[in-house]
């Protein structure tokens, strides 16, 4: 299982990245990851209007979106787009951060999962 990550290097600028999830046979339910420890959750409706210029992500954390499409942009200028589905690991806690904005006049549904402590991905 794969998604996408924004993270920030040493010096500060952020990038995209991806993630890999290592899967296993659960049997008649499908395939498991390992177990992985969260903090909270938190439920977000956004406007159709959003336009947040460059911030950094509050803490490590999960951005499952729910309802509408978004943009982000990282400190290359490259940009990614995400909706309904698209899980987004949220790291570039320092430095310059991303920029995020919706897209198509959409409001968004989005849950941010906090990540505990020492949980690695990958």
């Amino acid at each position: 299982m794969q998604f996408t990550r924004i993270f920030n290097d040493d010096q500060g600028k952020s990038h995209f990245g991806d993630v890999n999830i290592d899967v296993r046979d659960g049997g008649a339910i499908g395939f498991l990851s390992e177990r992985f420890s969260a903090g909270e959750m938190i439920f977000r409706e956004t406007p159709s209007d959003y336009d947040f210029k460059w911030h950094p992500a509050p803490q490590r954390q999960l951005l499952f979106i729910i309802k509408g499409r978004c943009e982000f942009t990282v400190s290359s200028g490259e940009t990614r787009q995400f909706g309904a589905g698209d899980v987004v690991l949220l790291e570039d806690t320092e430095g310059e951060g991303h920029c995020s904005k919706a897209l198509f006049n959409e409001v968004r549904h989005s849950i941010f999962v906090t990540l505990a402590d020492g949980v690695v991905f990958g």
